[in-house]
């Protein structure tokens, strides 16, 4: 049938390749996804393991990125999200009911806290912090109804590392589901799901990505069933990562293991400096011996400490003024080092009690290393500490 132009136009035939294959994961930046029935595309609507319809739904570029970081990280499946909190808000949907109570490691990202304090709001959720060291808090703190606990591998901002192992064990003898945010530590340290964790999260836009270029959240599950139910509340809060934004992550984590090793040099390298100098009343970091977490962490993590540092400052405002190199940003995992005030910044809707029990004070700063070479690094830091 001899059609008009402006239906040809609509039509343009899509390509597909008989000889050879992509290198790289193609970008699919389709909205939707046609089918020759009503019955395969209402068919299709039933759950994240069935054909492509909708990118709200699911995509085969969002799709090669969740299958990516469930391999790395030992899970089933994997759920890629708009941003870091939408992934965890889309877990903490399927997981918590009205009533619930939740135990959190004290040293926690300030937006998981804002999230948490806002289902305590609407949804009556109480929440307990332990600082994350004994399994014995964890025992203690329970109660009838908890059902979740919540941490972090490698802690926002002072880079505490709780008994991880222990904790999560202590958590499933008491039917407790666990949560871990892996976005400092990333695969390339940590596997939490090896340790018996039922879901870790991760800020895309940070490490994964590893531009400064994406926003995106991916959550990773070790149960089927929990990744349908999260799945779920993904799509209905609309929370579906965009097809380009996983294409940029995909990208990104081709050389994951190469940056992380590198931020992991530096950052190990500016917290011995830092220790040794007279305007730093305290270092966080794992990597130091003197670090509370130093033994844990060398047990946890495999291939380095992480790349990220804090420090305790008298005036830590007129230090990040100073910088010239170093950039005054938010977020973390990208070539370029940052630094940040989290008691202003990012943690800045959290109780200052909370802080205080975390170990961020007033004169917290943050340092994200990134690519530059150390000396030009330490040069910046030297002349802008007093």
């Amino acid at each position: 049938m001899t059609q008009h132009p402006a239906t040809r136009a609509t039509r343009m035939s899509v390509p597909t390749p008989v000889e050879g294959r992509p290198v790289g994961v193609p970008l699919y930046q389709n909205a939707i996804f046609a089918f020759d029935t009503a019955a395969e595309l209402a068919a299709a609507f039933t759950g994240p393991d069935q054909a492509f319809l909708y990118s709200g739904y699911g995509n085969p570029t969002v799709r090669a990125l969740e299958d990516g970081l469930a391999d790395l990280e030992g899970g089933v499946a994997g759920l890629a999200t708009g941003s870091g909190m939408s992934a965890i808000n889309a877990v903490l949907f399927a997981l918590l009911r009205a009533g619930d109570h939740v135990i959190v490691q004290e040293a926690l990202y300030g937006g998981t806290h804002a999230a948490l304090s806002g289902l305590a709001e609407r949804w009556g959720i109480t929440v307990s912090s332990i600082p994350g060291d004994d399994p014995a808090e964890l025992t203690a703190a329970l109660r009838p109804r908890t059902r979740l606990l919540v941490m972090e591998t490698i802690a926002n901002p002072t880079c505490v590392v709780p008994d991880l192992p222990g904790l999560v064990a202590a958590a499933r003898a008491a039917g407790v589901a666990t949560v871990v945010d892996n976005t400092f530590a990333t695969p390339m340290l940590c596997r939490p799901l090896e340790f018996g964790a039922d879901v870790v999260v991760h800020s895309a836009t940070k490490y994964l990505g590893g531009h400064h270029d994406v926003i995106g959240g991916v959550a990773v599950f070790a149960d089927a069933d929990l990744h349908r139910r999260a799945w779920r509340q993904a799509v209905t809060l609309g929370a579906a990562m965009d097809p380009f934004a996983a294409w940029l992550v995909i990208r990104g984590m081709k050389t994951l293991s190469l940056r992380v090793a590198a931020a992991c040099s530096t950052a190990a390298e500016m917290a011995s400096r830092l220790a040794e100098h007279p305007a730093v009343a305290k270092v966080h970091y794992p990597g130091l011996a003197a670090s509370p977490s130093h033994a844990r962490a060398t047990k946890l993590l495999d291939g380095g400490y992480g790349g990220t540092l804090a420090l305790d400052l008298a005036d830590p405002h007129a230090f990040l003024d100073r910088l010239r190199l170093i950039l005054n940003a938010g977020s973390l995992g990208g070539p370029e080092t940052v630094a940040m005030h989290p008691a202003t910044t990012s943690h800045r809707s959290v109780d200052p009690a909370v802080l205080a029990r975390a170990g961020v004070t007033a004169g917290t700063v943050r340092i994200a290393l990134g690519l530059e070479h150390p000396d030009d690094l330490w040069a910046d830091i030297a002349q802008a500490l007093p």
